[in-house]
């Protein structure tokens, strides 16, 4: 009797070892199975339509579309510059400087719904500038993601560039957003090296460009930042690519959105050569532990300064 209620307990547990292992083996056979996102690229195309103007020649400022999270300067004068100051429901002073150009360029309105303040200066002499026009607006935006989608000044890409491509070849496998952005990041810590001398070298005003840093493999933080940010906005995940300090260290950080966690904050830091993949639940919670490196720390030293 006893023997017979052994045996029985030993089959008990081996079909029990069987069961399971057939399970997970099922369950990664389905997710071995599922459909990858579509990679095909999502890119938001900016618009000056003329449509409401704010200032004359030789500096215009069209809101037209400022429901989609931006607004766009175009300035024609004879100076060296013309210096646009947007201030938002937060009371961030975010200063952006644009050259003589025919073309107009994106400025994001990363503030949310409410008023926001907008100045344009033209550049007289050195650091002198000479008021031309103060106005304020009122924004409403068709999507609070929309400001984190478009390219603009600081993250600046088009659908025929290079960035936008790799990005689509990138996450060719990738089988949602939260494996596209892990796949994002990898393929630019993989594919660009810190350039120590530029950093060392660079100007007040240095602005990225993000298919440059395609073709020579290196850049700073900035153009890390800005390249990631526009691989990820070419994919239709918003990313807000956030400037400040970590303690007395100048650096950059980047925050996504997903539908399945919302805004993850400072998910990527770039600071100096140092590349850390941040957010502890983003790494433990959703099967992406391999691929995504759990930030040391809190964060609670940061002090951020603009939101591009």
């Amino acid at each position: 009797m006893k023997r017979r209620y052994f045996l029985f307990c030993i089959w008990g547990i081996l079909f029990f070892l069987c069961f399971a292992v057939l399970c997970v083996q099922t369950a990664r056979a389905e997710k071995d199975n599922e459909e990858s996102r579509s990679s095909t690229p999502q890119v938001l195309i900016p618009q000056a339509s003329g449509n409401s103007i704010l200032g004359t020649e030789p500096l215009i400022i069209d809101i037209s579309h400022m429901d989609q999270g931006y607004i766009m300067a175009k300035y024609t004068g004879t100076a060296a510059k013309a210096n646009i100051q947007i201030t938002g429901p937060d009371q961030i002073n975010y200063k952006y400087f644009i050259q003589p150009s025919e073309t107009y360029t994106t400025l994001p309105l990363t503030s949310g719904d409410g008023d926001y303040q907008i100045e344009g200066y033209e550049n007289i002499v050195d650091t002198k500038y000479i008021s031309l026009f103060k106005e304020t607006i009122q924004v409403t935006l068709a999507d609070q993601l929309l400001p984190f989608l478009y390219p603009n000044q600081y993250v600046n890409f088009t659908e025929d560039m290079n960035a936008v491509k790799t990005a689509s070849q990138a996450v060719s496998q990738s089988k949602d957003d939260l494996d596209a952005v892990a796949d994002i990041y990898h393929y630019v810590i993989e594919n660009v090296t810190y350039d120590d001398e530029k950093a060392a070298s660079i100007q007040k005003g240095y602005l990225p460009d993000i298919d440059s840093t395609l073709e020579t493999g290196t850049g700073i933080c900035f153009d890390y930042a800005s390249l990631t940010a526009a691989m990820l906005r070419s994919q239709g995940i918003p990313a807000r690519l956030e400037i400040g300090y970590s303690g007395e260290v100048y650096h950059a950080w980047i925050s996504v959105y997903t539908e399945e966690t919302g805004w993850i904050d400072k998910i990527i830091e770039f600071s100096g050569d140092a590349w850390t993949r941040m957010d502890p639940t983003f790494a433990s919670g959703n099967g992406n532990t391999k691929k995504i490196l759990k930030y040391i720390g809190d964060g609670s030293n940061y002090t951020l300064q603009y939101t591009r």
